[in-house]
């Protein structure tokens, strides 16, 4: 292996469709995993959230990203925004903070991975599962290493693969609609709004990472145009896999109690028979392959910027003389992902949100000093409103 220093360039190679396929697995990967939220807060006020939190949530930070990456289309995104509004500390705990959520948040799908195998490889023991984890992460750390050109149209091929057994589950169920799906509204023992603000929070971790594709823009064609298409796509194509999954489902197969993490295949099996519990399984696992490429190419970007900005080793900053890519950055975070794959899937997905939270937050305060200091920024594309506007997406 040949590698650059830190001077070695990165390659413009995504384009329209390998990055949004990039944020749709940032911020989904289908509707595998949304079940818990049926059972816990009831069929009627799981479908009103997929339906709310997009709109409060996901709309108002895909805006701000939006407009800020059309005004600074630079390879770290959020991070190099921060350092432009608040100076290099804030921009080093942003880019910190948010690795480090990464460590909690990749190793989640290892995990999730090994779990769908179950379906196939009942009785795994935890030595067989976390080298099962392993390989999976080493496999997709070399498509990493390899360049963003076949981490983006592997995302683009994964995501068809990954959403075609949904698309089958709603053509299917349409024939065998037998039940109300939003029937009851709530599980009982809480009220409407307490079910809302709780089950509000449970949500947003599946519509949570419009901010994190901003990473690699300066690895994307035309980045100030071609990001934001990206996310006018990815947005309703999110929105709709979760809540034609979930309302069909509902409304062919019932037994809303029943519904928890892993349950889709489980669904599809009672709707459509044994194949097609056998194909989103299989699609359950294509998407977690999905996940962990796309985030692992977003997040190794973080102390691979906070290295050119000499807030890290220098080393980390090296660029693969023949793939253009961050490699040592790359390898850094896989080893550190291989480690925290021991966990389970409930254990890592606790901690995730909350991680998240306090990154995006410095983030949004970026958005709005960056108004209010440099009116003058050329912003090709800005968040309806004016000043109103920014202050209302970042209000949500």
């Amino acid at each position: 292996m040949t590698a650059g220093g830190p001077a070695a360039s990165l390659r413009q190679e995504l384009g329209l469709l390998p990055i949004a396929a990039v944020i749709f697995f940032n911020v989904s990967g289908g509707p595998y995993g949304i079940e818990d939220a049926v059972s816990s807060f009831g069929p009627g006020l799981a479908l009103l959230l997929l339906v709310l939190t997009p709109l409060v949530w996901s709309l108002p930070v895909t805006l701000v990203m939006a407009e800020l990456s059309s005004a600074l289309p630079d390879e770290g995104g959020y991070v190099t925004w921060v350092r432009r509004a608040f100076g290099p500390f804030w921009a080093f705990q942003v880019g910190w903070w948010s690795w480090v959520d990464s460590f909690i948040d990749i190793a989640v799908y290892p995990a999730l991975f090994t779990e769908y195998l179950g379906h196939w490889l009942p009785g795994m023991a935890p030595l067989s599962r976390w080298l099962i984890a392993l390989a999976f992460i080493w496999i997709l750390t070399g498509l990493n290493i390899r360049g963003v050109s076949i981490v983006g149209w592997g995302a683009v091929g994964l995501a068809v693969l990954a959403l075609a057994p949904i698309a089958a589950l709603v053509i299917v169920g349409l024939g065998r609609l037998q039940f109300v799906p939003w029937d009851p509204l709530t599980a009982g023992g809480t009220t409407l709004a307490e079910g809302l603000g709780l089950g509000l929070a449970v949500v947003m971790w599946n519509y949570s990472g419009w901010d994190t594709p901003t990473t690699c823009l300066g690895e994307t064609r035309n980045p100030e145009r071609v990001f934001r298409r990206a996310l006018a796509l990815s947005l309703p194509v999110i929105t709709l896999a979760y809540l034609v999954a979930v309302g069909i489902g509902l409304a062919a197969a019932g037994g809303w109690q029943e519904w928890g993490t892993g349950a889709l295949p489980r669904i599809g099996a009672q709707i459509g028979g044994a194949w097609l519990g056998g194909w989103i399984t299989m699609g359950a696992a294509l998407s977690t392959a999905g996940l962990f490429l796309s985030l692992l190419l977003t997040n190794s970007r973080l102390p691979f910027v906070l290295a050119q900005a000499g807030q890290m080793p220098s080393v980390v900053a090296k660029v693969h003389a023949r793939y253009g890519t961050p490699w040592v950055a790359v390898v850094l975070s896989s080893v550190i992902y291989s480690g925290f794959a021991v966990f389970t899937f409930t254990e890592l997905v606790v901690l995730d949100i909350w991680l998240y939270s306090l990154s995006l937050l410095v983030e949004l305060a970026a958005f709005l000093a960056l108004r209010r200091r440099e009116p003058g920024l050329a912003r090709p594309w800005r968040v309806p409103g004016g000043r109103a506007g920014a202050l209302i997406a970042v209000a949500f």
